[in-house]
This record gives C-alpha cells, sequence and structure tokens, in this order.
C-alpha cells in the first residue's frame, strides 16, 4: 500500500513519527513524508523520501514576535483551549472552550495547516495513498485524506489534550440552545472538505483512529476515539556515539538534558543552568550536560565534575546513566523510561506537566517546577533518587509496560487492514480494525 505521513516543520514531531514510516517501508510499503519545503532535508537525512508541499511559514516566527500569540497562560502548560485536560467538569465552561477555539483556529491551526492544504491535496490526488498518517496538530492531513477518500489515523506523541479538549466542547455544544452551538473547528475544517466534495466529519479532529505512542499510565485518553498503542523508539537524528561512552564510568554518572526545541527557536530554559550545576559540583558524581551552545555561552564556569557537550545520542548516553534530569518532553521522558532510569523532571511548556505527574505516580520518579526551584532544590532530588530503591522499582515498572506495547513493525498489519477497511474511493465499506 501507499502511506503518506505529514507534519507541520517541528523536527522533535519528525523524529517520533520516523520508526513507524521505517517500518512500514521495509515491510514493503510505499513511504512518502510530507512537509514545508524547508524541511526537505531533515526528512531525507532520516533515510525517508521526503514531498515538499506549500510555502514555508513557521508558527515560531510569529512566536518570536510575539510570545502571547497563542495565549499561553503564565503558569506553564498548555493555551486555552487545551489546558482543560484533568480538570473537573464543573471547572470547564463553554465560553472558555468556544472562545479558545476560536482563537487557536486562527492563531495556531491556520498558521500550521493553510500554507501546506492545497499543495498536499493535489499530492495526495496524483499519488492516491491508501493511508495518510497525521500528527496531531497537522490537520491538512486529515483533509487531504477526505478529498482522497484514503484511510487516515492520527499519531500522538504526548497526552492527547486534544482529543480531550474536543470531548468536553462537544459535551457543552449539545446543552446550547440551537443557535449558540457554534464550532470554528467545523466551520474550518468543514469548509475544506466541502471545497473536496464531502462534508465535515470529527475524525478530521482526532482521525479515524489514534496511534498512541504513549503508555496508557501517562496517558490522558478521550471518549469515544479509538487507540492504537505504539511503542516508542529511540531516535533523534543524524548523531554519533562518542568514544568515552564506550568505556563505564568510575562513579553514578547522571544525565542533564533540557530539551532541543525551546532553544532551537530561540528561546530560553525555564531553569538557571548555572544554579544546577554548582549545586550538583561537589557531588561524587559525573554530570554529562547537554546544553545548547547559546546557553552554554551564559555559563561563567563548570564544575570539574560535569562535562558539557551541544549534543549527544540521548539514547547512548542514557544507557551508561543511573538518572537523567531532564524538561520532561516526551522523546526525552520515554527514552529515560526505556532504559528503566529514575527521572528528576523540570516541567514547564506544553504537555510535560502532565507528563511528568504520571512519570511521579508510577514511582519512576520526582517533579520539580523549574519556575520556582533552586539548584539546591535538584540537588536534593536527585540524591533522593540515586539514593532510594524504590524508584528504581518504579522506573522499571514504567519500563516495562512500554516494552509490553506493539513495536512499530507489530503494528504494520494492523494497520494494513486498517487501511483496507477505511478507505473510500475504491467503495470498499468501513470494518474493524481487527476484521
Amino acid at each position: 500500500m501507499r502511506v503518506l505521513f505529514t507534519a507541520y516543520p517541528e523536527r522533535t514531531h519528525f523524529l517520533l513519527m520516523a520508526p513507524l514510516a521505517w517500518a512500514l517501508r521495509t515491510a514493503g510499503h510505499e513511504v512518502r513524508f510530507a512537509s514545508q519545503p524547508k524541511f526537505t532535508e531533515v526528512i531525507t537525512q532520516a533515510g525517508l523520501t521526503a514531498v515538499p508541499v506549500g510555502r514555508d511559514r513557521d508558527l515560531w516566527q510569529i512566536l518570536s514576535r510575539d510570545p502571547s500569540w497563542l495565549g499561553r497562560s503564565d503558569q506553564g502548560g498548555m493555551p486555552l483551549p487545551y489546558d482543560v485536560t484533568g480538570r473537573a467538569h464543573e471547572d470547564i465552561t463553554w465560553e472558555y472552550l468556544s472562545q479558545g477555539y476560536a482563537a487557536q483556529v486562527e492563531r495556531w491551526h491556520k498558521t500550521s495547516n493553510v500554507p501546506m492544504v492545497n499543495d498536499l491535496v493535489e499530492f495526495a490526488r496524483h499519488w492516491q495513498p491508501d493511508l495518510i498518517i497525521w500528527e496531531p496538530l497537522t490537520y491538512a492531513g486529515a483533509i487531504a485524506a477526505k478529498a482522497t477518500g484514503a484511510a487516515h489515523a492520527r499519531l500522538l506523541f504526548g497526552t492527547d489534550m486534544y482529543g480531550v479538549a474536543r470531548e468536553h466542547f462537544l459535551r457543552l455544544r449539545a446543552q446550547q440552545p440551537e443557535s449558540g452551538r457554534t464550532d470554528p473547528m467545523a466551520d474550518w475544517l468543514g469548509g475544506y472538505a466541502r471545497r473536496y466534495g464531502t462534508e465535515f466529519g470529527e475524525e478530521m479532529v482526532t482521525g479515524q483512529v489514534t496511534i498512541d505512542l504513549v503508555p496508557e499510565c501517562l496517558q490522558n485518553r478521550a471518549g469515544g476515539v479509538e487507540y492504537l498503542p505504539l511503542r516508542y523508539v529511540p531516535y533523534g537524528g543524524a548523531a554519533v556515539v562518542p568514544t568515552w561512552l564506550s568505556h563505564p564510568p568510575d562513579k553514578p554518572r547522571v544525565a542533564l538534558t533540557l530539551g532541543l526545541s525551546t532553544t532551537g527557536h530561540g528561546g530560553e530554559y525555564a531553569v538557571g543552568v548555572q544554579d544546577v550545576l554548582d549545586a550538583l559540583g561537589d557531588l561524587d558524581i559525573e554530570l554529562i550536560a547537554t546544553i545548547a551552545e547559546a546557553e552554554q555561552r551564559k555559563l561563567d564556569r563548570i564544575p570539574a565534575n560535569t562535562k558539557v557537550a551541544s549534543f549527544l545520542p540521548l539514547d547512548a548516553l542514557a544507557a551508561t546513566c543511573d538518572a537523567v534530569i531532564h524538561h520532561a518532553g516526551f522523546g526525552t521522558l520515554a527514552t529515560t523510561a526505556l532504559r528503566g532510569l529514575p527521572q528528576l523532571t523540570l516541567p514547564w511548556d506544553n504537555d510535560g506537566p502532565a507528563l511528568a505527574t504520571g512519570v511521579r505516580a508510577i514511582g519512576a520518579g520526582l517533579m520539580l517546577n523549574p519556575k520556582e526551584t533552586t539548584g539546591a532544590d535538584v540537588r536534593a532530588g536527585l540524591l533522593n533518587l540515586l539514593g532510594d530503591p524504590g524508584f528504581r522499582q518504579g522506573a522499571a515498572e514504567l519500563r516495562d509496560r512500554m516494552l509490553a506495547m506493539p513495536a512499530p513493525n507489530d503494528l504494520v498489519g494492523t494497520l494494513e487492514r486498517f487501511a483496507a477497511g477505511n478507505r473510500t474511493r475504491a467503495g470498499v465499506p468501513a470494518g474493524p480494525i481487527g476484521a
């Protein structure tokens, strides 16, 4: 079959999607990956075939000029309306959700998708994919599937705050008088559907099915959405493993990594790196800190027990470590979890706080608010992780739950059956995934 992946040009998102694309390709299927032209090299560097679509327009370009563009809370986390996950029903109002959707359709979703839609649909009509797999904010993939009759799946690599917010929105919308049942997402996506000869359906928001990289113990799932679990496979792009990582350390080794996305787009770390390095500097450990070059230039000193690098392949580094301190981005968190390591998380943005809460709940780590945390707090947390064997037990449980999820190769057959039962252009009736 032909499988078309698509994502807006965010490297960390692509890296999480690539292993499934490889699995489908090595199973003998034709695979293409579509994104904006500037993203072509990232795709081809991973050994995949790129399809440049649309024009280069990046949400980060707007955020660099106006950080408040998405209406993000000063308490971190997700912007409205996607910050309702975990709230009690009575604390979620129709006004909040409807206004939030209206804002994000205009500011976020159109910015990320409109530049790609026309070219993506044109390519899909030409290539006729059997299955389109799109990341949860690239609704252009669902539009292209509607236009061609391809089966389509949303691929999650974080908590499903989008599905949960949509579930609450539909619940509250049903309670409104007929004249007040506005739906910015349906209006926007439905306009494209009608342009291509069809009608809006909820699958344009949450997929015909959702492929989920997040283990259920860390996930917030939405009712009415069908999830297919998929085991995360660590992949960080082109990298070289330094020779010194091949030699076992002679003292406990701890990794400190605060992610690629923020500094890659001109932002800053949420925690004071110098304060953390100083606080850990006299411990009998080897601290390996991967710090962006822009942040390295701000450092006044590097303690004797610390090695600083701009980038290291995290999975290779974690294999030699006893604990990891990180920002709770899903790729970092999952790579650490698969190595069965205790985690000290410093989450601030997006769904990091929710993921870190799950890690803490299962006993695999501790969580600190980076905006309120001192180096002394990080020191105390790390000593707790290294000294309490209970964290190792919790980390082992999280690792085992992840290893129980189907690997990408194991999911290929399921996706073959799903595509055969859900594509419509050949008049094939929809059927259950297991059929």
